[in-house]
Formats: C-alpha cells, sequence, structure tokens
C-alpha cells in the first residue's frame, strides 16, 4: 500500500499543497485531475522527491521510500533525441549499473534484454536502435514509459504525459500505461488535463483544487458531475 499522509508544500508565504492524504493499491491506475495551478504537478515532484516536501509523510507498506522506488514520466519526455530508444530505457537501470558503462556505452545482456522488454510492453517492438529524436509524439512518449519501468519503481507517475497528443493516439499511451501498471504490479498515479480520457483506465481518481483533495473515490462511483465539481471547486 501506498500512502500519502498530510502532506504540505510551501513556497514562501504561498502554500501550494496542503493536508493531502490517500492511499493506492499495487496493480491499480489513480487519475490526478484539476485546474492549472492547483497543485497537480507540485504533488507529483514532492512524491518523486524532485521537491522536498514540508510536511506529511510519504510511505509504502509503512516505510520510507527510497530513490529508486518512484519514478516519474515527465510531461516532455525529458529524452535524448541523439540515442536510440533502447539506450533511453536503458538510462532509467544507471542507479543498478556502475558509471563506467554508461560513459563507454556498454551495458550487461541481461540489462539490454529487459530494456527490449520494456520497449516490448508498450508495444515498441522492433524499435530499440531506432533514434528517438525521430519518433512521433506518441511513440515518444511510450519511450518515456519505458525508461521510468526499467527503473524498475514500486511507484510509476506521469505528468501530463498526452497533453501534447491527439486523441486516439493519447488513449493508446494510456492504454499502455494502465496495461503496464497491472502487468509489474506497481502503483500509477497520472495526472491528466483531459479527464474523460482517463475514463476506460482509471481504477481510481483524485482531484486537487487550490491545493487541497477535494475528490477521491473509486472510478466506478465517480460520474461527470463530479469530475466538474473539481474544477468547480
Amino acid at each position: 500500500m501506498f500512502t500519502v499522509t498530510d502532506l504540505e508544500k510551501r513556497y514562501g508565504d504561498e502554500t501550494a499543497i496542503t493536508d493531502v492524504s490517500f492511499s493506492l493499491e499495487p496493480g491499480s491506475l489513480a487519475v490526478l485531475v484539476g485546474r492549472s495551478g492547483a497543485g497537480k504537478t507540485t504533488l507529483l515532484r514532492c512524491l518523486n522527491d524532485l521537491e522536498q516536501s514540508d510536511g506529511g509523510s510519504i510511505r509504502f507498506d509503512g516505510e520510507p521510500l527510497d530513490a529508486t522506488d518512484v519514478a516519474l514520466v515527465f510531461q516532455a519526455g525529458a529524452l535524448l533525441d541523439g540515442k536510440s530508444a533502447l539506450e533511453n530505457v536503458l538510462d532509467g537501470g544507471l542507479a543498478r549499473e556502475p558509471l563506467w558503462r554508461e560513459l563507454v556505452g556498454w551495458h550487461a545482456p541481461a540489462e539490454k534484454r529487459a530494456a527490449i522488454e520494456r520497449l516490448h510492453a508498450v508495444d515498441l517492438d522492433g524499435y530499440a536502435t531506432r533514434r528517438v529524436g525521430d519518433l512521433s509524439g506518441g511513440e515518444r512518449q511510450r519511450v518515456g514509459v519505458a525508461r521510468a519501468l526499467h527503473q524498475e519503481p514500486r511507484v510509476l507517475l506521469a505528468d501530463e504525459p498526452v497533453a501534447s497528443l491527439d486523441p486516439a493516439t493519447a488513449r493508446h499511451v494510456l492504454d499502455r500505461l494502465a496495461a503496464v501498471v497491472r502487468r509489474e504490479g506497481v502503483i500509477g498515479l497520472v495526472s491528466l488535463h483531459q479527464p474523460r480520457l482517463a475514463d476506460a483506465v482509471a481504477d481510481r481518481f483524485l482531484g486537487l483544487a487550490e491545493g487541497r483533495l477535494t475528490l477521491d473515490a473509486p472510478a466506478d462511483d465517480v460520474d461527470p458531475d463530479r469530475i466538474a465539481e473539481v474544477y468547480r471547486d
């Protein structure tokens, strides 16, 4: 169980998020919704330790998480265009390999096999040697998901991963993300500006309004009116 309790983050006198508490189960995908500026990105960055929270706790089965326990898929991908898809995915496992292997471009065969399996998991069979700079937006985002999975995290976060994609491509990326979350048994939390895209993949909805959690419910109990309330708040 992934448990967040009374999480708070301030920037000077401004409170970005406050009193945020929720719990998520392994193998499930939660979708985080809310207006721009509601605190969604701040929450994800605190969960990934890119921002130091000012209060509260983040635990997995009651214990603090290690740095590699949480992986984040960035909105813009944060990939290296000059590298191949395989090389970008391998970067997700750098914490497990000596630095010299990255410097000379050599990786253990087992790491390469695992990275190729990650690409297969997001429907990128045969893309290993393709330069990321030559891929479409949807393909790039799926490489980002594969790289995050190669970190072998307990918690997989995604910050607006389909914001720049057309609806059909966005749904495909989210389908792949949800599939790997369930197959790998990790905890998934993805923020979206288009909550209707989540209808087919979400197990739970979380809603933020002005830094406070105003919605926390199973997807089966959430209709469009409850989503709309988050944005009205």
